[in-house]
C-alpha cells in the first residue's frame, strides 16, 4: 500500500530528488495537508476523485472500484471516483459512521486556467455539522458538543457547549466536583444531549467510558477562556452575558469558544442564525441517567430499535419540527411544574374546541422550516427549499383561524402566545412569492427557478433563448417583404450562426446594410447589423441566462437574511403547536386524563396503565400506586412473568409524562415534586468494559443510594441475584434499609427474597404489595393485578415450564425441591435474616437480643459460658497463636453447650 504522508507541501514534491509531481497532483497534496484526517473529495469534471489512502478507505466503506491514476516514488496512485450528482448519497454513508469530508470544488474557469483549475475546499462535512436535509435525521437532532475541562487543586470544572447547527440552538453547562463526580455526571449529560461529534483538547483527560460519538481533538488553546467569552459577544451581537444566565460561567466559555471557531471553519463562513444561547442547569430538569433512559425506552428499546418506544406511540406530529421537539420533551421533562401545567391547560384547550383535526390537515402542508432557516443563514438552500417555505407560510392565516376557539379570552396562555409566534411575515413571503417559480428545478445551475417578471433582463434573455425560432420567422417575412425576394431564407448552423441566404438570381435586390458572409455556389450568404445582435444575444442567452439566474438566486438568499430570526420564531411556534397537537389526540383516542401537580410530596395513580404495552396486548391490567410522606417505599413481589416489572415502569412513565406536559394513562394522577427518576433493572454486562453482570448491577445500584433524594423515585428489580444467595439477601436488605432511612425516596422494590417482605415490621413507611396469580394442575395463571401483602410463592418451577424447558428437567426440580423442603422442616432452621442475634455490637440499628426470643440460651450455663467468651473475644487484636488458642477453647466450651 503507497502512503502518502500529508505533512508533504507541494514544493516540496514538485522539487523532491525521486521523482516529479504533476502540476494537480501538487495541488491535490497541497489540499490534503489543510485536512489531514478528513477524506478529501477531489473535483474533477463530472466525478469527486479521492487519492491513495483516501482513495483505498472510501472503496472498502462505499464498495466503489479502486483504480489508479500515474504514480509516486514508483508505486501506482490509488483513486476512486463518485459522481458528483450522486455525492450526498455516499457522504451520507460516511458520515453515519463518524468520518468527516472535505468537499473539493472547481472554483477557476477551465477555458482561462494556465495549468490545473483553480481548486478550494468549499465545505467540511462531519457527524456534528450537518445542515443538509438529504444528510440528516428527519425526528431527531445531531449536535456537535465541546468539552472544556479546567483542574484547580483537586476540583474540577467541567464546561460544555453544545450546538444544533441545523437548527441555530447554542447551549452551556457548567458543573465542578472530583474527579469521579465530574466524570459520572459527564456520561450523564452526554448521555441526554446525544451529540454527534465531539470536540476535546490535544491534552485534555477523557472519562473512564468511551464516548458514545465520534471525537475530534483540536489545539488546547482554542479553549482559552477570555477568547472564547469574546467569540459569545460578537457572535449574538451584545455587550454582555448577563442576559443569557451565563453570569460567572468560566470552562463552559472556553468550550464556547473551541465550538464556534469549529462550526465556522466548516461551513466556511459566519453563523447568522445562532442568534441565541441557553444556559442550563442541573436543576432544570427531572434527572435521568444512561440505564434510566434505556430502561424506560423513551426513545429507542433495550435492544436497540426505533419501535415500539413511547416516543414512537406518542409521534402523531404532522412535521419533522414537531417529532423533534417531542423527542426532546421526553428527554428533557422540567421540574419546574407551572411549564407542565401550561401544557396540560393548551391540551384541554385543543380537546375542548375539537381543533386537532384541522390543525393536523394544515399542519401535514407545512415544510421543516427550521432547516430550511438555517441553510438560508448558511447561504445554501435550494430552490425547492425555497418553495417548500413559501408555501408552508401560506398556511399560517389558517392555523392561527384554527387556533382561535382554543385560546378564547387567555390572552396569557400558551396557546395565546403560539399564535402571536405565527404571524405571517408579508415582506418576507411577498418576496418568495414574486421571485421563485411555483416548481422551481432541483438546483439553480439547471435553471427555472427565478420566476417570470421578476427580472426584466433575466426575462430578456430567457426571451431571447426560447423564442430565437419565432424572431427569425418573423425577421425572414419583413426582410422579403422589404427587399423583394421571394425566396429569401433566414437560416442557423453552427459553424457561421444566423445568416441570410439569397440566390445568385437575385443578388441585385440585396440591399446595402446586408454584409457577405460566406460565398457558395448557387447562392450568398449575408448578415444585417439587427440579425448580427440577436446572434450575439441568442447564442449566449442560455448561458448568459443561467449566470443571471445565479446571480439573482444568490441575491434572494441575501434578500432573505434579514427574516431569520422571524422565520425561527415562527418554526418555534409552529414545533409546539405540531407537539401538543399530536400530544391531545392521542390523549382523545387512547383515555388519558389530565395529571395534577401538588406541592406536596407524593405519587397517587388510579387505575394506572402502561402507555406501551396497553396497545400491545389484548386487555391490559390497571393498577393503583399511592406513594406519600408515610409509605415511601412498595417492596414488590409475585411470580416472574407476573407484571412486575410493567407495573414500575408505568409508574415511572406516567411520572415522567406528567411533567414533560402530556395527560398520562390512569383514571387519575396526583403527583409531587420530583427530581430525579432513577432504574436498576434487568441483568446486563459490559465484558469490554472489565465489567461482570453483578458488576454493572453494583455500580447502577451505587449510583442511585449515591445520588437519590427525597423527592426522587426510584425503581429497584431483583437487587442482588447476580451473587451468592446470602451475600445478595444482605446487600438487598441493607439497600433496601439505606432507601428508607437515609435517602427517603419513593421506591418500588421488586425481589423474590422473601425474606425481605420483613422488613414493614420494624419500617412502617415500607409496605408490601404483590402481583397475583393462581396456580391449577401444576401451571400458572397470571392476573397481574397489584394487590396488597407479600406473594405467597415465585412460582419458579411453573414459569420454567411455560418456557418451555424439557419435562423430565421440570420432573427432577419438582423431586429435588420436595427433598429441599424437606430436609428443611427436619434440620435446624436457618437463622432469620433481620432477627439473628449475632450482630455486631457496635450496629446501631441492628434488632437487640430479645430475653424472650431464647429461654433454652438462658437456662443453660454452658450456652452462657460459651456466649460470653465470644462477646470478650476481639479477633483484630489477636495474634496468629493467639487466635487458634481462642478458637480451641471455643470449642471447649461449645461441646457441653451443644450436647
Amino acid at each position: 500500500m503507497t502512503t502518502v504522508p500529508t505533512e508533504i507541501n507541494a514544493a516540496a514534491v514538485k522539487n523532491g530528488p525521486t521523482e516529479k509531481v504533476t502540476p494537480m497532483m501538487q495541488q491535490y497534496l497541497r489540499i490534503k495537508a489543510e485536512h489531514p484526517t478528513m477524506l478529501v473529495f477531489y473535483r474533477m469534471g463530472d466525478f469527486y476523485e479521492l487519492f491513495h489512502e483516501d482513495a483505498e478507505k472510501a472503496s472498502r466503506i462505499l464498495g466503489i472500484t479502486l483504480t489508479a491514476r500515474g504514480s509516486a516514488n514508483g508505486q501506482p496512485i490509488k483513486m476512486a471516483g463518485v459522481p458528483f450528482h450522486s455525492l450526498e448519497g455516499y457522504l451520507a454513508k460516511l458520515v453515519k459512521i463518524g468520518e468527516s469530508c472535505a468537499i473539493c470544488e472547481q472554483i477557476g474557469d477551465p477555458a482561462t486556467s494556465k495549468g490545473p483549475v483553480e481548486r478550494k475546499v468549499m465545505r467540511v462535512v462531519t457527524p456534528g455539522t450537518l445542515t443538509d436535509s438529504d444528510l440528516l435525521p428527519e425526528k431527531a437532532e445531531r449536535p456537535l458538543l465541546a468539552m472544556c475541562m479546567i483542574s484547580q487543586r483537586k476540583v474540577v470544572t467541567a464546561g460544555l457547549a453544545w450546538l444544533s447547527l441545523a437548527s441555530g440552538s447554542l447551549r452551556l453547562m457548567e458543573f465542578s466536583g472530583d474527579s469521579r463526580t465530574v466524570s459520572t455526571r459527564l456520561q450523564q449529560e452526554l448521555e441526554r444531549i446525544a451529540p454527534a461529534e465531539m470536540l476535546r483538547g490535544d491534552n485534555a483527560e477523557l472519562f473512564e467510558d468511551a464516548p458514545p460519538c465520534h471525537v475530534n481533538r483540536v489545539p488546547d488553546w482554542h479553549f482559552d477562556v477570555v477568547s472564547g467569552h469574546k467569540a459569545l459577544l460578537d457572535q449574538l451581537g451584545v455587550a454582555t452575558l448577563t442576559g443569557f444566565g451565563a453570569d460567572g460561567l468560566g470552562a463552559a466559555f472556553g468550550a464556547a469558544g473551541a465550538l464556534l471557531r469549529y462550526a465556522q471553519s466548516t461551513q466556511g463562513r459566519g453563523l447568522q442564525h445562532v442568534r441565541n444561547l441557553s444556559t442550563e442547569t442541573e436543576s432544570e430538569f427531572i434527572g435521568l441517567d444512561a440505564a434510566t433512559r434505556r430502561n424506560l425506552e423513551l426513545t429507542e428499546t433495550i435492544r436497540g430499535q426505533e419501535s415500539p418506544t413511547l416516543f414512537s406511540l406518542l409521534d402523531h406530529c404532522r412535521t419533522a419540527m414537531g417529532s423533534r421537539l417531542l423527542r426532546h420533551w421526553l428527554h428533557h421533562a422540567r421540574r419546574e411544574q407551572n411549564v407542565a401545567r401550561s401544557r396540560h391547560q393548551a391540551i384541554a384547550a385543543l380537546a375542548q374546541a375539537d381543533a386537532t383535526g384541522a390543525l393536523s390537515h394544515t399542519l401535514a402542508q407545512v415544510p421543516d422550516i427550521e432547516r430550511i432557516t438555517t441553510r438560508i443563514a448558511l447561504l445554501s438552500a435550494r430552490p425547492r427549499d425555497l418553495a417548500s417555505l413559501r408555501d408552508g407560510l401560506k398556511q399560517l392565516p389558517m392555523l392561527r383561524h384554527s387556533m382561535l376557539r382554543s385560546i378564547g379570552q387567555d390572552t396569557e396562555s400558551l396557546l395565546a402566545a403560539i399564535h402571536g409566534a405565527l404571524a405571517t411575515p408579508d415582506a418576507c413571503l411577498d418576496l418568495l412569492q414574486r421571485a421563485v417559480m411555483e416548481e422551481p428545478a432541483t438546483m439553480v445551475r439547471d435553471g427555472g427557478v427565478i420566476a417570470r417578471g421578476f427580472d426584466p433582463e433575466l426575462d430578456e434573455l430567457r426571451g431571447l433563448s426560447e423564442n430565437a425560432g419565432q424572431y427569425l420567422v418573423d425577421l425572414e417575412t419583413r426582410e422579403r417583404a422589404r427587399t423583394g425576394i421571394a425566396n429569401l431564407r433566414v437560416e442557423y448552423n453552427r459553424v457561421h450562426g444566423f445568416y441570410i441566404e439569397v440566390t445568385n438570381g437575385q443578388a441585385d435586390k440585396v440591399p446595402d446594410d446586408y454584409r457577405r458572409r460566406q460565398t457558395l455556389k448557387n447562392c450568398e450568404r449575408y448578415i444585417t447589423p439587427e440579425l448580427k445582435a440577436f446572434e450575439d444575444k441568442a447564442l449566449s442567452a442560455q448561458d448568459r441566462a443561467l449566470a443571471r439566474e445565479k446571480i439573482l438566486y444568490d441575491q434572494l438568499l441575501a434578500d432573505l437574511a434579514p427574516f431569520i430570526g422571524a422565520l425561527q420564531t415562527i418554526a418555534q411556534g409552529l414545533a409546539q403547536l405540531d407537539t401538543l397537537t399530536a400530544l391531545t389526540d392521542h390523549a382523545l383516542r387512547h383515555n388519558w386524563c389530565a395529571p395534577q401537580l401538588v406541592a406536596e410530596p407524593c405519587v397517587n395513580i388510579v387505575e394506572g396503565r402502561h402507555p406501551v404495552v396497553e396497545g400491545q396486548i389484548e386487555r391490559f391490567i390497571a393498577n393503583d400506586c399511592r406513594f406519600v410522606n408515610d409509605r415511601r417505599l412498595l417492596l414488590i413481589t409475585g411470580p416472574n412473568m407476573g407484571g412486575k416489572s410493567t407495573f414500575m415502569r408505568q409508574v415511572a412513565l406516567i411520572t415522567l409524562l406528567a411533567y414533560v406536559g402530556s395527560y398520562v394513562p390512569a383514571a387519575s394522577a396526583v403527583i409531587g415534586p420530583i427530581d430525579r427518576v432513577f432504574t436498576r433493572i434487568g441483568a446486563t454486562d459490559d465484558l469490554a468494559g472489565g465489567r461482570s453482570t453483578f458488576m454493572v448491577e453494583m455500580t447502577e445500584a451505587a449510583a442511585i443510594l449515591n445520588g437519590a433524594t427525597e423527592h426522587s423515585l426510584v425503581l429497584m428489580d431483583e437487587i442482588g441475584r447476580g451473587t451468592s444467595t446470602f451475600d445478595g439477601l444482605a446487600l438487598a436488605w441493607a439497600i433496601a434499609r439505606h432507601l428508607i432511612d437515609t435517602s427517603r425516596s419513593f421506591t418500588l422494590f421488586a425481589t423474590h427474597y422473601f425474606e425481605l417482605t420483613q422488613l414493614p415490621e420494624s419500617h412502617p413507611t415500607a409496605a408490601n404489595v404483590h402481583l397475583s396469580a393462581v396456580e391449577h394442575k401444576d401451571s400458572i395463571v397470571f392476573l397481574h393485578a397489584v394487590q396488597s401483602g407479600p406473594a405467597s410463592q415465585s412460582y419458579g418451577l411453573q414459569v420454567a415450564q411455560l418456557a418451555g424447558v424439557p419435562g423430565t428437567v421440570i420432573k427432577a426440580a419438582r423431586k429435588h425441591l420436595a427433598r429441599l423442603e424437606a430436609q428443611a422442616l427436619d434440620a435446624t432452621p436457618q437463622l432469620d435474616l433481620f432477627a439473628a442475634p449475632a450482630v455486631d455490637a457496635n450496629d446501631e440499628e441492628a434488632p437487640r437480643h430479645d430475653a424472650h426470643a431464647a429461654p433454652a440460651a438462658e437456662e443453660s450455663p454452658a450456652m452462657r459460658a460459651l456466649l460470653d467468651a465470644l462477646d470478650g473475644l476481639d479477633p483484630d487484636a489477636l495474634t496468629p497463636r493467639e487466635a487458634l488458642e481462642r478458637l480451641y477453647q471455643l470449642k471447649r466450651l461449645a461441646e457441653p453447650a451443644l450436647a
